[in-house]
């Protein structure tokens, strides 16, 4: 090999190699500058406010974007607080003196205290006004026994309120102010409550007037804390202390979700688990005392525990749900119908029957007259009743 020849090889050797390195530099420039206009771009959307949408119906879950964005609830009591009144009742009540622990010697100074003495008992509580009539929607216990009963307005104005009927079983009451221009209540729907939704709870605590505490929905569903077996509370953590029961539970649109009623406290107080009834159950108990001054609820006249998969089991049923009848009132509905102690119902009127709480509220749903068919087995075979409902029993009481 010629010196001229290897010289032109070298040369080509060190061409390739330069146009190497120069190829893979430019590469290496054009990666760099991708990725760092990706970052850049990535800080931009995670750090930059978004842009402001032109929409301003645009809903998530089901809620208004304002929902989630209230600076004030002003405009929400603004347009609740109106209808919301305080209530004075006045009751006279004997007094019971106790002289001895000696039941005999007690009883017989009872006898010969021939003018019992009585003394002026004063208490307070909350109410709605929820017609232009002047009806107005209040707990039973805040009237009971009460003699006189005095409602102030938010205006100032004092009236004489009357008693149109009451609801011992749901603890509501109805009264009647005879009164011109009244603001009313807009009612929401309880059925859609959510928890977690921000509410607001309007009344009479300790007799200070007009008062708004805010929390948020805390349960729904509660029906553990009293015996009534229509209790279906909604759960707050808004602050609901004496003179609160009756007031207006609502939401921040101004919508009364709830009537309040009672509080669990160990000291009197709000200790952040209150209870109101369900705007739903407050309407129907009202249309019923309006227009017949009492509330008609179907009954058939049953006893009857939850069938649970360990008792069926135990009573080898092909069924797992429904109810076990566990007694019939004698001559009543059921009885009549054929429906006998140990028998399972599975459905009322095609409805399928899991709690007795779900059989409860589907025959109360009846009119004393209404057929209700009765699903079940007896001995694992098929029956069905039909049964005439009758008027549910009123509770005594005041």
């Amino acid at each position: 090999m010629t010196a001229k020849k290897q010289h032109s090889q070298l040369f080509f050797l060190f061409f390739c190699a330069l146009s190497g390195f120069l190829l893979a530099l430019g590469i290496n420039f054009l990666l760099n500058h991708t990725l760092n206009k990706r970052t850049t771009d990535t800080k931009q959307t995670l750090f930059s406010p978004a842009p402001p949408s032109k929409k301003t119906d645009v809903t998530q879950n089901n809620k208004p974007l304002s929902y989630q964005f209230v600076t004030s609830y002003a405009p929400a009591i603004n347009k609740a607080s109106p209808a919301v009144v305080n209530i004075f009742t006045r009751k006279r009540v004997k007094q019971h003196k106790r002289f001895s622990n000696n039941k005999a010697l007690q009883a017989l100074l009872e006898q010969r205290n021939l003018t019992p003495k009585y003394k002026e008992e004063h208490n307070l509580g909350s109410g709605v006004i929820v017609s232009s009539q002047g009806h107005i929607i209040t707990n039973n216990h805040v009237i009971s026994g009460a003699q006189d009963i005095q409602i102030l307005l938010k205006d100032g104005r004092y009236l004489q309120a009357v008693i149109v009927g009451r609801d011992l079983e749901t603890d509501l009451a109805l009264l009647k102010i005879n009164a011109k221009q009244l603001p009313i209540i807009h009612f929401g729907d309880s059925s859609k409550l959510q928890t977690g939704d921000i509410v607001l709870a309007i009344g009479n605590p300790f007799g200070l007037g007009h008062t708004v505490t805010s929390g948020i929905i805390s349960a729904l569903n509660r029906s553990q804390f009293r015996a009534n077996s229509f209790d279906n509370f909604i759960q707050t953590d808004a602050a609901i202390n004496p003179g609160n029961s009756g007031g207006a539970l609502v939401n921040i649109q101004g919508e009364m979700i709830g009537l309040n009623t009672i509080n669990i406290s160990n000291s009197g107080g709000s200790q952040g688990i209150g209870f109101a009834i369900p705007s739903s159950l407050v309407r129907e108990v009202m249309y019923q005392l309006i227009t017949y001054g009492e509330v008609h609820r179907g009954w058939i006249g049953i006893e009857a525990k939850e069938l649970t998969t360990m008792l069926a089991q135990q009573l080898h049923s092909e069924r797992q749900y429904g109810l076990l009848i566990m007694g019939v009132l004698q001559h009543g509905p059921a009885q009549k119908a054929g429906i006998q102690a140990g028998d399972i119902i599975t459905h009322i009127n095609h409805v399928k029957i899991t709690s007795v709480k779900k059989a409860l509220n589907v025959i109360t749903k009846l009119r004393p007259g209404d057929i209700a068919i009765l699903t079940g087995m007896r001995h694992n075979q098929s029956l069905q009743f039909k049964v005439i409902a009758e008027e549910r029993p009123q509770m005594s009481g005041s």
